[in-house]
């Protein structure tokens, strides 16, 4: 499959301060890309260097088949970003933000109406940003990024600040735009979004890569309890081994209608996160 992005070899320093040692992955056409951390792990660094605002140290890094060191116009207008500094026009409402972008794009203005659909800010669309909440600002800024249909898609922490229900929203509109076509680069220090969002994801600590893999293989990788939990109806939770000579006993809690829910053992990505750095991901 085509690679849209790739990271070979880089390295970046700030004086003596080492930002990024190494880094190696790339990122398919069509893919969910997870790069999970804590604040100052290089997340912000790596995008930086991807959309040409700082040059590595070392290296070589590519975007939809450029080296990011001669990106082109053209290639900026394939691109949509939803970063930490939003950049909108507070003293404007959100169809004039929109507006404001659909003219730089070309894009129709009959698309702002669809955008402000897909992230639930229809009836806002007259209202001054300023009066807007953290929350909605950020809808907005993730509705201006899709505006153009770009073919790829940076996000930076995208739900941050929103309610279940709108991130739950906007992670259908991710789903959407990966099922058309849209490379979708996510960085975030929220392991559950990134096990349910990415189809593939890299740990990043201290400007190093420590995993790299699909969310289910990493978990898999580091279990070594291999135990089955089975909750009991009266309460009780029984431990078994992974392994067949537990099915009989496991046969029989069923077969007796014993059993309320039964998980394996595996962990999720934030304890194989902290397994493997010693850092939780605040």
């Amino acid at each position: 499959m085509k690679q849209v992005i790739t990271l070979h070899h880089i390295n970046k320093c700030f004086g003596d301060y080492t930002a990024l040692a190494d880094i190696n992955c790339s990122v398919s056409q069509g893919e969910i890309f997870g790069l999970l951390g804590p604040s100052g792990a290089g997340k912000t660094t790596i995008i930086k260097i991807l959309t040409g605002q700082i040059q590595p140290t070392r290296g070589e890094a590519t975007l939809l088949g450029l080296n990011t060191k001669k990106l082109t116009d053209n290639v900026y207008s394939q691109i949509g970003m939803v970063l930490d500094n939003s950049g909108l026009y507070t003293r404007l409402n959100c169809y004039d933000n929109l507006l404001i972008f659909a003219d730089i794009y070309g894009v129709d203005k009959k698309k702002i109406k669809d955008v402000m659909e897909a992230v639930r800010l229809t009836d806002a669309m007259k209202r001054p940003v300023s009066k807007l909440s953290k929350g909605m600002m950020q809808r907005l800024v993730f509705a201006r990024a899709i505006l153009h249909k770009p073919r790829l898609l940076f996000l930076d922490e995208p739900t941050s600040g929103l309610d279940p229900t709108t991130a739950l929203e906007l992670h259908k509109v991710i789903f959407e735009l990966r099922d058309k076509g849209t490379t979708i680069f996510l960085t975030t220090h929220n392991m559950a979004e990134a096990t349910q969002l990415c189809d593939n994801v890299a740990l990043l600590n201290d400007g190093e890569i420590v995993e790299y893999g699909t969310p289910g293989e990493v978990c898999r990788k580091y279990n070594h309890n291999q135990i089955v939990s089975v909750l009991l109806k009266d309460g009780n939770r029984l431990e078994f081994p992974n392994n067949r000579t537990a099915s009989s006993q496991i046969a029989e809690l069923f077969d007796k209608e014993l059993i309320i829910s039964i998980h394996s053992s595996e962990p999720n990505l934030e304890s194989v996160f902290i397994a493997l750095t010693g850092r939780k991901l605040v």
